[in-house]
């Protein structure tokens, strides 16, 4: 019997599989998908049924020429790209690839790279799923429609080489509208009042007012609070009650790829694009050794939460063994799965929860030991017992005022051992004792403490906040998250900054254009219900055909209205002069990014980079755009990088020279690693690169984005 050919998407997904499989398979890769739409045209024949022009990618002739050559005289053949709708795709396109010439073709899930996964994968292969493929065309070809056909408006409207897309435009909608709302807001005072007491026994401790006259307690301004301070004056404080409550805190559960992302923006601090980068270099295989390369974790771009029975076994044998039967549910936990979820996944785990990340230290480089204990963590965590408190709540009468004290003590600890969820915003510090206090008992009044303050405009989006903003609106799937959000920082229409995303103004101006001509293209609503079509496609419920027509007629009346409508906002005028001429400055935008230039521009030459502060006015800053200096990348040197010159031509060096005598050849570019948010990238022709090694990210600025 001869040889079976597999062929996956990835080469190190192949080396991890044919260390595995032995000499019975041979193993092929091709790097990617091998077909797609034509880079510099449309590639959708709009008169005959949305029909795609497909080419063959640039350097993929040569793969697929390897792949027939190896197919040859091979019967079976089995189709392992990843096991979601662009898996589909490349799986679709390989086999149209080698032809009918007599391959039995089988489609193979590898939800996880072990023995057991591969095993499980080859035992039960499925037929190629055209639906899944044809939703996967469908959203390419809607991505396309978008992107190559509002984008040159984009060009001719405001500047060139600007990009619209279809999921990526709604995005940067809830962001423009954030910042509106957060330029608009008027705060709005008001007082809280604690009252620092002592019972017969220490420690003192504190309570807040909650209740005056039976109602809500709202201070709006001092004098109302100088007046309640007038009438509690020699008031007692008496206890009306006290109430202890056991309080459980379940724990979460297992990842999904939208809560992956997360909680490793808000505990590692790693952008969404950055994340999935690292959970795909896990999925696919690292090298540990002696041991070869493995599959350190199940397939990352999945929405369900259910494990495998192996997996719960293993896991509630580990939590025993590790932390003692006490922390060991009697059933394991079940955790509902979004809607939609596709259950024949897992959750995001450890393929073997045996391998603890101290064992990994030697072979996993930093961050990827950071993401594969974070996940290790949460899967273990996920099927301990809930952490237990007590808390205790006291309610004081003081006149018609009510105050309340609240204290939370740990009783036992449960999956908190061992893993505490990250929170969504500030949380208040709760005391973790009050003193022994009984119901009738009058307090000591040691000071009060009226505090001002004002309310606060909405937050700025983050990576998490908005990951978990697109999820509940329906806009995108989270194996796009990332993608989007890498777009938005790439076309520069948003700034990532201590606050969180920032438009910036070239991302407000695109935004208004696109809000005023293609109202249902940036409408949350609408971008939601094609996902959900997308979705109805991919479960053979309706024919993409179907879905495309229900978009493109509308969008193409838009888009002509648009052609003749949309005005021209090469600029934007500012209120702030010129300090040259006096004439007003506007926003205008370079190569580098936006800038102030002078309305008199050529007859005035004034150029500057400017701020905003929280309000979203501009300011001055009087350099030029080009005149930040990048900071110098050696740890704690504190320098920038300059540019100098030596008999050999150009160079950039640390601005602390000769301290510090760090160099590099290529310009530095003031914007930071949209991946892995090193401070500044390098420019090699029309590309910017990031230069640390370990990433790689390269930006392809004259590609136009779907």
């Amino acid at each position: 019997m001869g040889k079976s050919l597999l062929i996956v998407e990835s080469p190190t997904k192949a080396k991890t599989l044919q260390k595995y499989l032995g000499p019975e398979f041979e193993v092929r890769s091709t790097k990617g998908h091998i077909k797609d739409l034509p880079k510099n045209e449309l590639g959708v024949d709009l008169q005959h049924d949305f029909r795609p022009r497909y080419v063959t990618i640039l350097g993929k002739a040569k793969v697929i020429q390897e792949l027939r050559k190896a197919a040859t005289g091979v019967t079976d053949i089995y189709l392992g790209p990843d096991p979601d709708r662009e898996g589909e795709a490349i799986a679709w396109h390989i086999a149209e690839a080698l032809g009918n010439q007599g391959h039995r073709f089988h489609r193979i899930l590898l939800m996880e790279l072990t023995p057991k996964g591969i095993r499980e994968a080859l035992d039960h292969p499925v037929p190629l799923d055209r639906a899944r493929y044809e939703s996967q065309q469908a959203r390419r070809i809607l991505d396309r429609l978008v992107g190559y056909q509002i984008s040159p408006l984009l060009w001719q409207k405001v500047k060139a080489g600007l990009s619209a897309g279809r999921v990526q435009s709604a995005a940067l909608r809830l962001l423009c509208e954030r910042e509106r709302a957060i330029v608009n807001f008027v705060p709005e005072e008001y007082w809280s009042l604690r009252a620092c007491l002592e019972g017969r026994q220490p420690p003192p401790f504190e309570a807040r007012l909650v209740k005056k006259g039976g109602k809500e307690a709202r201070i709006p301004d001092a004098a109302a609070m100088e007046e309640l301070l007038d009438r509690l004056d020699g008031v007692p404080f008496q206890v009306v009650k006290v109430e202890k409550k056991p309080q459980r805190r379940n724990p979460a559960p297992p990842f999904i790829t939208s809560t992956l992302q997360m909680e490793a923006s808000r505990k590692l601090r790693f952008s969404p694009r950055r994340t999935m980068a690292l959970a795909q270099r896990l999925y696919e295989g690292v090298e540990l050794g002696p041991e070869g390369p493995v599959g350190l974790i199940t397939y990352m771009r999945t929405d369900s939460t259910r494990v495998g029975k192996d997996a719960l076994d293993s896991v509630r044998r580990f939590i025993q063994e590790t932390f003692g039967p006490e922390y060991l549910p009697k059933t394991p936990h079940r955790y509902k799965s979004p809607k939609g979820a596709q259950e024949a996944h897992e959750a995001i785990r450890p393929t073997s929860v045996d391998r603890r990340p101290e064992k990994l230290k030697a072979y996993l480089d930093k961050d990827e030991l950071a993401l594969y204990e974070l996940i290790w963590r949460r899967f273990v965590a996920s099927q301990m017992r809930p952490a237990i408190f007590l808390v205790t709540t006291v309610d004081l009468a003081a006149g018609d005022c009510t105050f309340r004290a609240t204290a939370s003590v740990l009783q036992f600890p449960g999956f908190t051992q061992l893993y505490q969820e990250s929170p969504e915003g500030e949380e208040l510090a709760v005391p973790e004792k009050l003193p022994p206090l009984e119901v009738g008992e009058f307090l000591q009044l040691r000071d009060f403490d009226p505090q001002q303050h004002f309310t606060k405009p909405p937050p700025r989006f983050n990576d998490a906040s908005l990951i978990k903003e697109l999820e509940l609106q329906g806009i995108g799937r989270p194996s796009t998250y990332a993608t989007i959000l890498g777009n938005l920082q790439d076309r520069r229409y948003v700034v990532k900054e201590k606050l969180g995303l920032r438009p910036t103004e070239l991302g407000l101006v695109v935004n208004d254009l696109l809000v005023g001509s293609f109202p249902d293209i940036v409408d949350p609503k609408f971008t939601a219900h094609m996902e959900t079509g997308l979705d109805r496609v991919a479960m053979g419920e309706v024919s993409w055909l179907e879905l495309m027509r229900e978009f493109y007629e509308p969008f193409n009346q838009e888009l002509v209205a648009a052609k003749k409508q949309m005005p021209r906002m090469k600029s934007v005028p500012t209120d702030l002069p010129c300090p040259e001429c006096g004439e007003p400055l506007m926003v205008r935008w370079g190569k580098n990014g936006e800038f102030l230039g002078c309305k008199s521009f050529p007859k005035c030459k004034f150029t500057a980079n400017f701020t905003k502060d929280a309000k979203g006015r501009l300011i001055l800053k009087q350099s030029s755009p080009e005149a930040e200096a990048p900071p110098c990348p050696q740890a704690g040197c504190g320098g920038t990088l300059v540019r100098r010159r030596s008999r050999r031509g150009y160079f950039y060096g640390c601005s602390r020279y000769p301290d510090c005598k760090y160099v590099q050849n290529k310009p530095p570019v003031n914007q930071p690693c949209p991946q892995c948010d090193f401070p500044w990238r390098v420019q090699k022709g029309k590309k910017l690169l990031c230069p640390r090694e370990s990433c790689g990210y390269q930006e392809a600025s004259e590609e136009v984005a779907g």
